[in-house]
């Protein structure tokens, strides 16, 4: 059996390291593994190491992952793309068909995608211009609200919080306008949950990308208009697992 010369290029030095030793742990098929914390120099070597297979990190300081790869084109070798994009993004890997592996990789994934590269094509141009099609349409930022007239378009980034009332929730946007919408707080969480929105209590979700502080003794979070919220007690642990506090 042919094994398979491996490159990965990552700007995260961890994520290589434990990449590197699932590899060897796990991977028969693998044999010489090359690593990159930088694009630019992996973008000089690469075609001397001729890889069969890259596990490329989509974003990276200097070049992202299909940036490099578009100077390579045509691509000679495999590739597995490694991320933390959300839901939005992998749906768009599915339906362009390309392999990716959410970080943190998981091992089964992993021998998965390995196992798949041993027998499929190399990736085409073809494929990564119906990624970045299909991105270009997940990256549609917006959701639609039904009112009276019409129907109002309000981008995700201007909701601040939403909070239940009764069958209705009001979505608190950053300029201070309250919008009511006939749908319950539980409704509001399936459309928002994907899009870095958490629910902290059974009277709030709120955009975690606006927090700015939280008393844990209190269970009190601070949004960035200095508004307080109460978190309940049981959500505490999973709102600083959102953040990855250390």
């Amino acid at each position: 059996m042919k094994t398979l010369n491996v490159v990965i290029i990552d700007d995260e030095e961890d994520s290589i390291s434990l990449l590197r030793i699932q590899l060897k742990k796990h991977c028969a098929q693998v044999g010489v593994i090359y690593s990159f914390n930088s694009p630019i120099k992996a973008l000089q070597e690469i075609e001397g190491l001729n890889p069969d297979l890259v596990f490329l990190d989509i974003e990276m300081p200097e070049l992202n992952g299909f940036q490099l790869l578009e100077r390579l084109t045509p691509i000679k070798f495999k590739v597995v793309f490694t991320t933390a994009y959300n839901e939005f993004a992998i749906k768009a890997f599915r339906f362009s068909a390309l392999d990716y592996l959410v970080k943190p990789v998981d091992v089964n994934d992993l021998v998965e995608a390995v196992n798949k590269a041993v027998v499929k094509d190399s990736i085409s141009d073809k494929q990564l211009n119906h990624f970045q099609r299909q991105m270009n349409l997940e990256r549609v930022n917006k959701i639609a609200v039904s009112s009276l007239s019409g129907v109002v378009f309000i981008n995700v980034d201007d909701i601040l919080y939403v909070e239940a009332s009764s069958n209705y929730s009001i979505l608190v946007l950053l300029d201070g306008e309250k919008v009511i919408i006939s749908k319950t707080l539980k409704d509001v969480q399936e459309i928002l949950e994907d899009r870095n929105f958490f629910r902290i209590h059974r009277q709030y979700i709120i955009n975690l990308n606006k927090v700015k502080f939280f008393n844990k003794n209190d269970c009190l979070l601070t949004l960035e208009n200095n508004k307080q919220l109460q978190v309940a007690r049981i959500q505490k642990d999973k709102l600083i697992e959102k953040f990855g506090a250390v």
